[in-house]
């Protein structure tokens, strides 16, 4: 068995490892008494992948669902379907008690033979009007009739003429009311209007539906084998993005995964402000007596789910790519010094030949918040100083030996 050093030991050691630390320090001064002690950050030039990027939260929804609702007033006498459940298109999901709705359809029904045997019994008037004004008419040519007879039975024709008219009119509007009964009684067995899933029921079974002022909503049908996401966009950023552009998001549920994507459509202006709050558009900040509002615009893209894992209303942590470099040469940002940064120009402070810090311009590419591309003036494998600290809070001069 291993047993450790007693306390004092290692009380002896830890000073004694203090004291190296501190001996070299004092000696480094005694090398340099015209340099204040440093004490800097030094980082390797290597390779990575850089990448300039627009981040923003965005909602995973359905890229396609439709709200099922209730077109008719009633008791719901059956439920065909659960939460979770597949259906397909035309699948029965409700029925809604159709008493009153075939109440309807019958009366109407009854309505139409009643008046298409009046039609008929007009007609045969019609009929026998108009043969009295033929013979009236007849008599009249040979001048044997009356002519208050022949009046008559011209009168009498167009009348029995206009009462077929008038019955057929109300044929035609008791076809109009009937086929409206019919559809409503049609509408107490709701089919499935698409293929998907049934992610959400509000409906319970037994439960009265009332559909007199707007279609209460029973349930929503959504196709999860492509989601959408719903990216907000804050105004400082959304000029930058560009329909195509490439992008990739991750979600809280799947810290490790990545899906990849591109941008379809940013919507032109901003939701609508909630009244009373902050819409999912636009947020409010701000202290004292005053307050900001920042405007979000709203950036869609699509993306395949055949195998479930995207969920509606997961959030997405989304990352807009504008530019990137693979395998490049990067530097941390921390190190430069922007001397013309249009041209994308800066200084970083190195260590060169002996050790001795020296300042070297560089010109760099593609950036982040951390790292960025160098297109010219430094090598794989040098080292530059990317912070330091001196005991007087002075920087050091630049020339100096490490």
């Amino acid at each position: 068995m291993t047993r450790s050093p007693p306390p004092a030991r290692r009380r002896y050691r830890a000073v004694f490892a203090v004291g190296v630390v501190v001996a070299g320090f004092a000696t480094a001064a005694l090398l340099r008494p015209g340099d204040p002690a440093v004490s800097a950050e030094l980082a390797v030039i290597g390779r990575g992948t850089v990448e300039d990027t627009v981040t923003a939260l965005g909602k995973i929804q359905p890229r396609a669902y439709v709200d099922v609702g209730a077109q008719v007033s009633g008791q719901l006498m059956r439920l065909h379907v659960k939460v979770g459940q597949m259906v397909r298109e035309g699948d029965l999901l409700a029925e809604i008690d159709p008493a009153l709705q075939q109440a309807k359809v019958e009366a109407g029904r009854a309505e139409r033979a009643r008046l298409t045997a009046l039609l008929d019994e007009l007609r045969a008037r019609a009929d026998f009007a108009q043969a009295q004004l033929a013979r009236q008419t007849a008599l009249r040519r040979v001048e044997a009739g009356r002519g208050e007879s022949y009046d008559q039975a011209r009168m009498e024709a167009r009348t029995a003429a206009a009462q077929v008219d008038a019955t057929l009119a109300q044929i035609r509007q008791t076809d109009s009311t009937l086929q409206a009964d019919e559809a409503q009684l049609g509408y107490t067995r709701i089919y499935a209007p698409m293929s998907g899933t049934l992610i959400a029921v509000d409906a319970r079974q037994g439960q009265t539906i009332n559909s007199t002022y707007e279609a209460p909503v029973l349930m929503r049908i959504a196709d999860l084998s492509a989601m959408t996401v719903w990216t907000q966009v804050s105004e400082a950023d959304v000029t930058r993005l560009t329909d195509g552009m490439p992008l990739y998001f991750t979600t809280l549920g799947h810290p490790g995964r990545r899906w990849t994507g591109r941008l379809q459509q940013i919507l032109p202006a901003p939701p609508k402000p909630v009244t009373g709050g902050s819409a999912n558009g636009a947020a409010s900040s701000g202290g004292g007596t005053g307050a900001s509002t920042v405007v979000l615009y709203t950036a869609l893209f699509e993306v395949a789910n055949e195998r479930g894992e995207l969920r509606p209303e997961m959030t997405a942590q989304v990352f807009f790519v504008a530019a990137e470099a693979k395998d490049a040469l990067t530097v941390p940002v921390a190190a430069l010094t922007a001397t013309d940064e249009a041209s994308g120009r800066h200084s970083v402070a190195m260590i060169g030949e002996g050790g001795t810090v020296v300042t070297r311009e560089v010109r760099i590419g593609v950036r982040d918040r951390f790292n960025a591309q160098i297109l010219q003036g430094l090598a794989e494998g040098e080292r530059i100083v990317v912070g330091w600290r001196t005991d007087d809070g002075r920087p050091p001069r630049i020339g100096f030996r490490l």
